[in-house]
């Protein structure tokens, strides 16, 4: 795994300062795992995904609770749906969504960061790791996702384009307005 992307999305969410931590979109606990160094064994941690098998053979919570465990991180995992998360507001410290928008469709996309904004207490934070897929062809990734961020009701505080073995990732870090 390239820790690379996750310590450029981890080094800017301090979670040292941090509680209650939502990652959506968890699947099989790659994102779980890529965030598990930074995250202090006081941190209560939920990994959430539908579990869609279809997408990933084998996808289930167990193996998502398993892979954070082995990674040091014990973390809660519930089947959920990111467009309606199935936590009440404000109460996460942060909230991430680490490659995964792309594969919403463009209203998903939207209302799961709007979701991320409900739960995220007004002093928390948003990390989104994303692959340079927009859901508009001929639209800059960067400028995509920043725009989607900011629709959904988050200030930008970092924004930046990682170039990794020949892969692009967009790392954006909003804080709530």
């Amino acid at each position: 795994m390239e820790v690379e992307k996750y310590e450029a999305l981890t080094d800017e969410l301090t979670f040292s300062k941090r509680d209650r931590i939502l990652d959506i979109g968890c699947g099989t606990g790659r994102s779980l795992v890529g965030i598990a160094p930074a995250v202090p064994p006081t941190c209560t941690t939920v990994g959430l995904d539908p579990f869609d098998d279809r997408i990933i053979l084998g996808n289930a919570p167990g193996l998502a609770r398993r892979n954070a465990r082995n990674a040091g991180l014990d973390a809660s995992v519930v089947r959920g749906d990111g467009t309606r998360l199935p936590v009440s507001d404000d109460s996460m410290d942060v909230v991430t969504a680490c490659r995964m928008l792309h594969d919403l469709s463009a209203t998903a996309a939207n209302r799961t960061l709007s979701e991320a904004h409900r739960v995220c207490r007004p002093d928390g934070r948003l990390g989104v790791l994303e692959l340079p897929i927009t859901h508009v062809e001929s639209s800059n990734p960067t400028e995509y996702w920043c725009e989607r961020v900011s629709d959904a009701g988050f200030d930008i505080a970092v924004v930046e384009e990682l170039d990794l073995n020949d892969k692009r990732y967009v790392v954006i870090i909003g804080e709530p307005r």
